[in-house]
């Protein structure tokens, strides 16, 4: 038999809407029978109100009653020899009733009954207008009962949906922040956040004065009203938050600026306005709020500003509870984005985010923490690197780390090991990098051969380059989008030279290069490597002022204004300058590439062999094939995709 889910009893709000709509139901029967004035009262017809009642002359009078209803009182006598058994001989009137159509038609069918009967006269007939003042009152408030009915039930999915619970419509307009105190704490400390040093200890600074704010105020210090962590996806904006929610053992509000707006007019603005009262109260206190951009973008150049007012009124009541006119004793906002460039200026100014802490991608020695961090409950085999991990992830954020070591162990769970050895990483790493492997994809033989080709060329010339990055692996086994894979441990820079960013190119090329010299066609498999070599061209052309043709310009705008404008900084003819420029350099690129394949064309076609026989080649392949590079070797791990 099968076992179906029990449902959750009702909760106290749900029980409290059956009582009063019972109560509606129940009010709207007391209000339907109070216009018949007995619930005793018998409907009748026709048929026996003539040959029974009229024709017997046993009716004391008839009432009609705002000329729809007759009201019939029989008289005492026949009700005490029981000729109504229905009523008791001292049973008050009206005693039956009959619904007519009009006056006059009643009038009309009575006047033919006394004829037909040959009756001496009619009993009493009286026309009464009767007002159901509950009813009418009842039928006017119907409407705004269910009205609010379904504004209650909308808001009240709402609330479930958002994780709140049932929501009090009259609440709407109120902070939806979760506060962190002592009865509610959270768990994170700053030994949860690794890589992030420098971050760190602006951080701990704030912390610092809202424990120990006499140190600072004894020199005249002001605790600073406003902190924005700026920083690429991934980089632990959030997490250090959680960190300094633990750590700062002061209530800690938390919330994303997304929860401000809403289709109502003015609820931004009004939840604006109760979050900082409730700070306030609660002084010394912390505002986190998430995703600034939500609500911070800048005003005037934003479409999406002048299409939404109520987004912009939200960022004006924000600005004036950060520094305004009023008082925030006590009460430090700290905010995360990864889009600073589209904030308004306002927001950004001295007194209301004093502090900018910039978070950026980890280096070598901040990735090797971060992996300690996320290595700790895992369950690991003694061949287990952290430097060589480190090493093959360059510009993974923590976020991306984290992943890699949760993969690593679904792998070894997936293979039922007893621990999570360097391979089950290695796998991970290129699940993540790549795309899982598809094994399913079936390819031609001359498809094969050409993506081997095309691989190999990417390997050859990279591998004879002079600021060519250093060659680990060369795979033809299809990954995610890519039917081919190249791994590389390419140096980190600060800066790039044009001779650098110009090999880059070569490489890139390479895999078009080898396609052209092997089969005198190319095919439609560089469509990812010229996508990076175009745009890094018009890099280095427009942005970097790398072209002694154009000269030292740059047309590279940090403020991202130009975004929203139509009209390019530059006229046609530079135009078509940087257009040639660009073409100029990948053509010189190019022919480069295709001079060193037909330097080592031996070696191209002997790596492509291998790989048509073995799928992947690793870095004692490559020497073996190529020989040892004379040059010193970077420490860290990139792929490039074929």
């Amino acid at each position: 038999m099968e076992n179906k889910p029990i449902a959750p009893p009702p909760n106290g709000n749900q029980k409290r809407l059956f009582f009063w709509f019972y109560l509606v139901i129940l009010f709207f029967l007391v209000t339907q029978g109070s216009l018949t004035g007995t619930y005793r009262t018998t409907e009748t017809n026709w048929n026996d109100l003539e040959n029974k009642m009229l024709a017997e002359e046993d009716i004391a009078q008839m009432i009609v009653v705002n000329k729809e209803r007759v009201e019939i009182t029989l008289k005492s006598e026949p009700l005490a020899a029981g000729k109504y058994p229905d009523f008791r001989s001292n049973s008050r009137g009206p005693h039956y009733f009959l619904t007519i159509g009009s006056v006059e038609a009643f009038e009309s069918r009575l006047l033919s009954i006394q004829d037909k009967h040959d009756l001496a006269q009619l009993p009493e007939v009286r026309y009464v207008t009767r007002t159901n003042w509950l009813r009418s009152i009842f039928s006017w408030l119907l409407p705004f009962i269910i009205i609010i009915a379904i504004w209650y039930y909308i808001f009240a999915r709402i609330g479930r949906r958002g994780g709140m619970g049932s929501v009090n419509p009259f609440d709407f307009g109120k902070s939806r922040a979760t506060l962190f105190d002592d009865a509610n704490q959270s768990k994170h400390s700053f030994e949860d956040v690794a890589g992030l040093e420098e971050a760190k200890a602006e951080i701990q600074e704030i912390v610092e004065f809202l424990k120990n704010p006499d140190r600072y105020t004894y020199l005249g210090a002001k605790i600073p009203k406003g902190v924005i962590l700026v920083g690429p996806p991934g980089t632990g904006k959030t997490l250090l938050a959680k960190a300094v929610a633990g750590e700062a053992q002061v209530p800690f509000f938390h919330l994303s600026g997304s929860e401000f707006v809403e289709m109502f007019v003015g609820v931004g603005a009004s939840r604006v306005r109760d979050l900082f009262r409730k700070a306030k109260d609660k002084s010394p206190s912390i505002i986190f709020i998430d995703e600034l951009d939500a609500i911070g973008r800048a005003r005037g150049n934003s479409l999406s500003m002048r299409a939404n007012d109520e987004r912009e009124s939200t960022l004006n009541q924000l600005l004036t509870e950060m520094d305004g006119f009023g008082t925030n004793t006590g009460v430090i906002v700290m905010a995360a984005t990864n889009r600073a460039d589209i904030l308004d200026k306002a927001l950004l100014r001295p007194g209301r985010f004093d502090r900018h802490i910039y978070l950026e991608l980890p280096n070598l020695e901040e990735r090797k923490a971060i992996f300690e961090v996320h290595l700790k409950p895992l369950r690991l085999a003694k061949d287990i690197d952290v430097e060589l991990l480190a090493g093959q992830t360059p510009g993974f954020s923590g976020a991306d780390i984290a992943n890699i070591c949760n993969e690593a162990a679904l792998i070894a769970a997936r293979q039922r090991k007893e621990a999570i050895d360097m391979q089950d990483f290695s796998s991970a790493t290129d699940r993540i990098i790549a795309g899982l492997e598809k094994k399913s994809k079936i390819i031609s033989k001359e498809e094969k051969r050409i993506i081997a080709f095309h691989e190999a060329g990417h390997a050859t010339v990279s591998w004879f380059l002079e600021h060519g990055d250093e060659l680990m692996k060369v795979s033809i086994v299809p990954r995610g989008k890519s039917l081919g894979s190249a791994w590389y441990l390419p140096e980190e820079h600060q800066l790039f030279t044009k001779g650098q960013l110009t090999d880059k190119l070569c490489m890139a090329l390479g895999g078009r290069a080898a396609e052209d010299l092997i089969f005198n066609e190319i095919s439609s498999g560089a469509l990812d490597d010229l996508e990076k070599v175009t745009k890094q061209a018009y890099s280095m052309v427009a942005f970097y002022g790398l072209d002694e043709k154009l000269g030292h310009i740059s047309f590279y705008d940090s403020t991202g204004q130009s975004d929203q404008s139509l009209h390019r900084p530059y006229s046609e003819a530079t135009a078509q300058i940087i257009d040639e420029e660009v073409r100029n350099l990948v053509n010189e690129a190019y022919q480069k590439a295709i001079a060193i394949l037909k330097d080592h064309r031996t070696e191209l076609e002997s790596l492509a062999g291998l790989l048509l026989d073995q799928e992947v080649a690793n870095r004692d392949d490559l020497v073996e094939i190529f020989g040892e590079r004379d040059r010193t070797q970077p420490q860290q791990a990139l792929l490039a995709n074929g």
